[in-house]
């Protein structure tokens, strides 16, 4: 696993899953919520700035150890 970075969640779904939009201007990653590290799917909101890790899956890159900063 890499290094933490940091973003915003761009979007969240009702299925307990969202996109984080990384502040270094890469792609838009994937995340569960079994990923979320101190806070629970539903206090997170739109536009909350997370810092989390990238990972390499078989779909591509996810953002995991996911938490609010």
């Amino acid at each position: 696993m890499n290094d933490k970075q940091t973003g915003r969640i761009k979007r969240l779904t009702d299925k307990k899953y969202g996109f984080i939009t990384p502040d270094d201007g890469g792609k838009d990653l994937f995340f569960h919520s079994t990923e979320l590290v101190g806070v629970t799917f539903e206090e997170l909101s739109e536009g909350d700035a997370v810092s989390f890790e990238a990972k390499e899956t078989e779909k591509g890159m996810n953002a995991v150890a996911v938490s609010r900063v």
